[in-house]
């Protein structure tokens, strides 16, 4: 496998959705544009949910009808539901849609019913209607939840993952993204699954670093041959701000400190870091406080060159 990875960015979706106040369209905007600036490729914009139970999102088609779009860069929305599609249509067919939409499953029959009020059964005959209102017009991204345990049933089998992974597949998923909604997992538990999979289509590994293990498993999935990751600035994140499930810190995998250990590592991201520093730094702007980027405080990792003797 070649040593160089893809990032998606998704400050603007899965880090602002924990958040309880809402963040102006501008800034959202300025933040997503900062975001390519500093060498995104996959950048998660916003998502189509429904604007009474998740608010911070009822500006989607405003911030996705303002972001300064650029050859190579292609901007994501997650639909729950047949008509989050319907409205990312008429966005693209207003000239500013989504390049890419997330399409949601929950390995588990209780993180379903809690998150997307239906059954797995259910679930899965909406995104079958999902795909086919996509008509193909869209990059399609399936992510199955709580891929590495369920904070109310506890362990998920592999074979269950593995079987909704092959199903999206063959619905023509692009990408199938595994989740560890409630940051469960463990490089060797990580290393199982990898193992376990057969995937006919790129496998992104989209951790949560609840219990501080989220870059420990950002590598391992590496090592078992993963190439796509999903980040989050300032390490932010977690469930809708609405919703009540985890404990303690819920964010994503912190980007700042995944690419400046991958670079370290020789590792290639794309990512510029002096954008990147900028980047971030507008992120803690805008929510107004510290985040929990390590690499924020202390700097990247110095090349060999630069360490003291």
């Amino acid at each position: 496998m070649s040593d160089a990875v893809t990032l998606c960015e998704c400050f603007a979706r899965d880090g602002l959705q924990h958040e309880p106040e809402f963040v102006p369209t501008a800034t959202k905007v300025a933040l997503l544009d900062s975001f390519a600036d500093a060498g995104f490729r996959r950048i998660e914009a916003t998502s189509y949910s429904h604007p009474g139970r998740v608010p911070g999102f009822s500006d989607a088609s405003d911030v996705l009808a303002a972001i300064r779009r650029r050859p190579g860069v292609g901007f994501k929305a997650t639909c729950p539901n047949p008509r989050a599609v319907r409205r990312a249509l008429a966005d693209l067919d207003a000239g500013h849609g989504a390049d890419e939409l997330s399409l949601l499953v929950s390995a588990s029959e209780s993180h379903t019913e809690r998150n997307l009020r239906t059954s797995r059964a259910g679930q899965w005959e909406r995104v079958t209607e999902m795909v086919e209102l996509a008509g193909g017009r869209f990059k399609l991204v399936g992510v199955v939840s709580v891929a590495f345990g369920c904070p109310f049933e506890g362990a998920v089998d592999p074979g269950r993952v593995a079987d909704d992974v092959a199903r999206f597949a063959d619905l023509g998923a692009d990408l199938v993204t595994l989740g560890d909604t409630t940051g469960v997992a463990t490089p060797p538990s990580v290393r199982a699954l990898f193992k376990h999979l057969a995937p006919s289509v790129p496998v992104v590994a989209h951790f949560h670093n609840t219990r501080g293990t989220g870059i420990a498993n950002a590598v391992a999935a590496l090592d078992a041959g993963c190439r796509n990751f999903d980040t989050a600035m300032g390490g932010v994140g977690g469930h809708p701000s609405a919703i009540s499930y985890g404990a303690g810190l819920t964010g994503n995998v912190c980007t700042e400190d995944l690419v400046s250990l991958f670079d370290a590592m020789g590792v290639e991201t794309g990512i510029d870091l002096d954008q990147l520093a900028k980047a971030s730094a507008a992120c803690e702007a805008a929510l107004g406080r510290p985040l929990h980027s390590m690499v924020a405080r202390a700097g990247f990792t110095p090349t060999p060159n630069q360490e003291n003797p």
